[in-house]
């Protein structure tokens, strides 16, 4: 079958590398603009995380290639190995010892002089093997028993080894992109809405759990009310968008990557693109983004079988997603989460993974009709 599929396969959707590598390439730019200083206080190199980005960026791209090479239908047939090791991996960082503490959160494995976030592999696995699940078993998503409670329970086992760590802001993303293949695949509206109810309830006690999430609400509702605490984030950033102003103070010129926002090269860098670019530079970004999600959407309609809709589908839902989540986070919209801006960001697993997801999504549109 793997030899057929190479056999009449085409060339990938083009309009997506270019978006891709439109946004690969802003980020670059604004990784190295907007960490330059701090860089140079921390490490006496200017452009230290220029420098780690662009090995990120290179090793992302060849996975991106060869992702892009590998026919889709070999993601089904080792999609439990691949869901094992995930799970592995994500019990093998809770250890001490072996777990890194990053920002709070315990999140990283050590290899050597770089680190892998086992959480951001969960995220492209889960997809993966539930794309494969939903394939077999769709006949069965209308059951609770049979299709959707074995669906659920998957998504949040994953869902709380993520919370272990603790990573709000990865599991969210990992839950609503779940959530969208589960109800594209057909699952019943009023499976949902009890779900949403216990959903509430239990993130409720999870912000109840952990006084910092309390702080986070309370910062995001007013953040004047701790300006030099929990507040700080925001209000840097916001002030950080508001003077960017229509065509921004010009790039390399921000204000608030001079120890105002703290770290601004990684959850807030689009603050600094839009105080560098304006308006206009991010909505250049989000108007790619767009882009990106209509090509993905478009390749997930054409896809050949189920198993490539939904495997297209959770690829792009999850870009699309945290997109939308740093974003809105970065405006002031929602809370502080802490999750990175696809392409964008510095960080070498979600860069790396997330260039690996892409291949994913166009080798399927090789085999699309688009």
């Amino acid at each position: 079958m793997l030899k057929k599929m190479i056999k009449d396969s085409n060339a990938p959707d083009y309009i997506l590398i270019a978006v891709v590598l439109g946004l690969l390439t802003a980020g670059i730019v604004m990784v190295y603009s907007s960490s330059y200083v701090w860089a140079d206080y921390k490490f006496d190199d200017s452009m230290y995380y220029l420098k780690r980005q662009l090995l990120f960026a290179g090793a992302g791209i060849v996975a991106m290639i060869v992702t892009t090479l590998v026919p889709y239908g070999t993601w089904k047939k080792y999609a439990k190995i691949l869901l094992i090791t995930c799970f592995v991996l994500l019990l093998l960082v809770l250890i001490p010892g072996v777990g890194m503490v990053r920002g709070g959160a315990q999140s990283w494995i050590g290899v050597g002089a770089f680190s892998i976030q086992p959480s951001e592999f969960m995220k492209l696995g889960l997809i993966i093997f539930l794309a494969a699940y939903l394939a077999s078993n769709q006949k069965y998503i209308t059951s609770f028993k049979k299709g959707f409670f074995p669906s659920i329970m998957l998504i949040f086992t994953a869902f709380g080894l993520i919370m272990l760590q603790p990573d709000l802001g990865t599991g969210m993303v990992l839950v609503l992109t779940c959530m969208v293949m589960v109800f594209v695949a057909g699952a019943r509206l009023w499976h949902f809405f009890g779900l949403a109810g216990l959903g509430v309830l239990g993130f409720v006690a999870l912000i109840a759990s952990a006084p910092y999430r309390i702080s986070r609400i309370t910062a995001f509702l007013n953040p004047w009310e701790d300006p030099l605490g929990d507040g700080f984030q925001i209000i840097q950033s916001l002030y950080a968008i508001g003077p960017g102003g229509l065509m921004g103070l010009g790039l390399g010129e921000s204000l608030q990557k001079y120890f105002y926002l703290p770290e601004p090269q990684t959850d807030f860098i689009f603050a600094i693109l839009g105080e560098e670019l304006g308006f206009i530079g991010g909505s250049a970004v989000i108007g790619l983004f767009l882009l990106l999600l209509w090509r993905g959407i478009k390749i997930a309609l054409d896809a050949p079988d189920s198993f490539a809709r939904f495997l297209a589908l959770g690829i792009i839902s999850m870009l699309a997603i945290q997109a939308m989540i740093n974003i809105s986070v970065v405006i002031g919209l929602i809370p502080v989460t802490g999750i990175t801006l696809p392409f964008l960001s510095y960080g070498g697993s979600s860069l790396t993974l997330t260039l690996c997801s892409v291949g994913v999504l166009l080798n399927i549109s090789r085999y699309s009709k688009i």
